[in-house]
């Protein structure tokens, strides 16, 4: 049955974005989703938009995990290319900061086969009855699918030596049989690089806030969330050590589901740490904002990055573990650098 839908009782409603706080990719799931900062490939689309700023080739990515038991699908694809390249002015010798990156990128949140049974509890005339003593009419079951897609419009680019910022424009569509929603909203990215091994990152998603209006006459409000982080690299062990600090400050007054909160404010941090081994394999562990501690490896290939990540649930006995797998792909021909003729 639709009752999902059918029992909106309110205009606007905490909650409603969340299946969009899911994230995206195995690397920085591995982290614990501390990773406002740390992003920089194709899926910084999803993480912070200043990120893609830092791409030097086109890449595409895909993700892919299962949720619940297998109950939830979850699935994610993203392609981005560079733009410009930072040249020298012949006049004032002074660099200027030209490099730019356009992405699109497309989530999936989707149930699908669940049984519409209204039809089935009908009687002759068509009338809905729930009678103990009526059989149902198994024949009459019909099936849909309850989906939430995001398309993500990215673009980014380098404003100084140590300055990114980047902006998203998504279009957000929810169906569930015959019932549908639709919004527009917009995401505001930086990165800061404080030097060569601290970054700072800010991600405002929904910044203008983000209506969602169904079809049913009722509308969902998501209220901004702004994620932050920090990043930290050393060289050690032939490889680079990288742990990572983030949070989610959410405005939806979430008192008892959050970590801390101030007033209406509240505050769910992540952490976590990776180590990368000569750019050739790289491990993972993190604690995420909901309270699950998540592990991951990675391994670099020539232009492929396979990144695996696994976050274990409190009550895993009963919601299942969440296994996600990503691929990207980076075309390093020397055709596609940045700022090639």
């Amino acid at each position: 049955m639709l009752l999902p839908v059918l029992s909106f009782s309110q205009t606007f409603g905490k909650y409603s974005g969340e299946f969009m706080s899911i994230g995206v990719g195995g690397r920085a799931l591995g982290v614990g989703s501390a990773y406002a900062a740390l992003a920089n490939d194709v899926m910084a689309g999803y993480w912070n938009p200043a990120g893609l700023a830092r791409i030097e080739y086109p890449q595409i990515a895909i993700s892919h995990d299962e949720r619940f038991g297998n109950l939830i699908n979850y699935d994610f694809a993203s392609v981005a290319f560079p733009s410009g390249a930072n040249t020298i002015n012949p006049e004032t010798q002074e660099k200027e900061y030209r490099a730019e990156s356009f992405g699109v990128s497309f989530i999936r949140l989707g149930v699908d086969g669940i049984p519409d049974t209204r039809a089935a509890w009908a009687d002759s005339n068509g009338n809905r009855v729930y009678d103990e003593a009526m059989r149902p009419d198994y024949s009459a079951i019909t099936y849909f699918n309850w989906t939430d897609w995001v398309i993500y419009g990215t673009y980014a680019k380098q404003y100084s030596e140590d300055l990114f910022i980047g902006a998203n424009v998504k279009l957000i569509r929810h169906n569930a049989g015959e019932f549908h929603g639709t919004g527009i909203g917009f995401d505001l990215g930086m990165q800061y690089m404080v030097t060569n091994s601290f970054v700072l990152g800010a991600n405002l998603q929904d910044a203008t806030t983000t209506l969602v209006s169904w079809n049913t006459g009722t509308n969902e409000l998501i209220a901004p969330t702004l994620k932050l982080g920090a990043a930290f690299m050393f060289d050690i062990f032939d490889g680079k050590l990288t742990p990572v600090l983030g949070t989610d400050v959410r405005f939806e007054n979430r008192r008892f589901s959050a970590v801390a909160n101030l007033g209406p404010v509240s505050f769910d941090p992540q952490a976590g740490i990776e180590f990368d081994y000569k750019n050739l394999i790289a491990v993972r562990a993190g604690y995420n904002d909901i309270g699950n501690l998540t592990i991951g490896a990675g391994i670099h290939l020539r232009k492929l990055d396979v990144d695996y990540a696994f976050a274990k649930f409190n009550a895993a006995d009963q919601l299942g573990n969440t296994h996600r797998i990503s691929l990207r792909l980076t075309l390093q021909e020397d055709h596609y650098r940045r700022g090639a003729e």
